[in-house]
């Protein structure tokens, strides 16, 4: 599925998987996160500490976002990068592909047409994988064909969006809850 780097908190098993089309982070089921192209250490080190504090057990890093390699990413997560499990992904189309072999629920929170708004998605969300996109150009289209559904926070003010660590935030609260 791409170059991947994968990363564990120093007491969890970093053995790798045997011989298979799947690695170890990927049999970590729960709620999972994937940045597609964040472009600021600061937004995914945010991400990293609402992760940990949500209780997700992944965040894939794909494309551009910034590693914990980054002092602006480890700056925010104070010191999340080693409680919540990361892994880094140069293609996120071609892990999301594989990551919906898994059985995974793919999520995308992006403006969109068919977008549902986040309170009303119903049922258990455990094995989903929410997917928050570039700051400013969002999620990428080619992922978004792979989604299952597409999720939504309302606005009402005069923007169309939140920063994208808060989004995530929210979204996080709103998708543990369920």
């Amino acid at each position: 599925m791409g170059e991947t780097r994968v990363a564990h908190r120093r007491d969890l098993n970093t053995e790798p998987a045997p011989h298979s089309s799947q690695t170890s982070h990927q049999q970590n089921k729960g709620l999972a996160v994937l940045l597609d192209n964040i472009r600021s250490g600061w937004n995914t080190g945010s991400i990293l500490r609402s992760a940990d504090g949500f209780g997700f057990t992944q965040v894939y890093m794909c494309g551009i976002t910034p590693t914990p390699d980054n002092e602006s990413v480890t700056k925010t997560s104070l010191g999340a990068e080693d409680s919540v499990p990361w892994s880094y992904h140069k293609d996120a189309v071609k892990l999301v592909k594989g990551l919906r072999k898994t059985s995974r629920i793919i999520y995308a929170l992006e403006e969109h047409e068919q977008a549902i708004e986040i309170d009303q998605l119903s049922g258990p969300l455990k094995d989903s994988i929410l997917i928050v996109g570039n700051e400013i150009t969002g999620v990428d289209p080619e992922l978004m064909e792979y989604c299952d559904k597409v999720l939504y926070i309302p606005m009402r003010g005069e923007k169309r969006s939140f920063n994208v660590a808060i989004a995530f935030s929210i979204a996080a609260f709103a998708l543990s809850r369920k």
